[in-house]
């Protein structure tokens, strides 16, 4: 690797070398919600194979720490019961971070759930849990992960948004209404902590094959299917590869920022 400096703007400039490889998370330390399985645990193997240290943070502790465990064990990641909704459940798993790996440098608000159903038949509860999960979550692992990050000057949050909170789906108005409120709030938490040198961006992945979405009828899969251009779902590996971009160096100039 060598670097040059600009002449026009006066600043680094970074070649990489033909044959170089880097570790893009060589050092990081990252949080991740939702850990254990779906597109939570393929950013987590992403994020180790790239060199980090991550803590997963899930309701199924059992299923997390076998998580880890397949991620390479205590030299690399860490198992936390956490309840998203609870804003001292997710402050313990972020102290985890700190005691166990040093620090805090990405945080990415994952953790989720469904109950779809539509307005005539939707609970109160079932419309609770969904908002508190995805929405409350999210911003207590902002919050929280940012209070840590604006002493260090620096941090990558990065929150999971669904294409259905920009499009809206049929017997999805709570889940469409939770993923719209997190783009919203990754637009004002990124402004709000710009200048400490924190970064806040979001992800809106589409029809993604995981467990939860294979658990959908047939007939609805395959509606949802013939509206991609591409007529194939994504995979969770995919969406772990933008996750790697926004928490790394590589997006260093990006906050606010929706990724479709």
């Amino acid at each position: 690797m060598t670097s040059r400096a600009d002449p026009y703007f006066a600043v680094e400039t970074t070649r990489w070398d033909r044959g170089t490889t880097v570790a893009l998370l060589r050092g990081n330390v990252a949080v991740i919600t939702g850990g254990a399985q779906g597109i939570g645990y393929a950013i987590a193997e992403r994020f180790v194979a790239e060199g980090a240290r991550v803590v997963l943070g899930d309701l199924d502790l059992a299923a997390t720490e076998a998580a880890t465990k397949a991620l390479g064990g205590p030299a690399v990641a860490a198992a936390v019961r956490c309840d998203v909704t609870s804003g001292s459940d997710v402050d313990e798993l972020l102290a985890h971070a700190v005691d166990a790996y040093g620090a805090l440098d990405i945080m990415v608000n994952n953790a989720g759930i469904t109950r779809d159903a539509t307005m005539r038949t939707m609970t109160e509860d079932q419309f609770d849990q969904v908002i508190a999960v995805h929405l409350r979550g999210t911003w207590h692992g902002t919050r929280l992960a940012a209070a840590i990050m604006r002493e260090r000057k620096s941090g990558s949050i990065v929150n999971i948004s669904s294409i259905s909170g920009k499009v809206g789906m049929l017997g999805q108005t709570t889940y469409s209404a939770a993923k719209a409120g997190i783009v919203g709030l990754t637009k004002a938490a990124a402004k709000e902590l710009a200048h400490h040198g924190v970064r806040v961006n979001a992800i809106q992945p589409g029809l993604i094959r995981s467990a939860m979405t294979q658990a959908m009828p047939q007939k609805v899969w395959e509606q949802k299917l013939a509206e991609i251009p591409m007529r194939r779902p994504g995979e969770v590996t995919e969406i772990a590869n933008v996750d790697l971009f926004l928490a790394s160096d590589l997006s260093s100039y990006m906050t606010g920022t929706v990724l479709r």
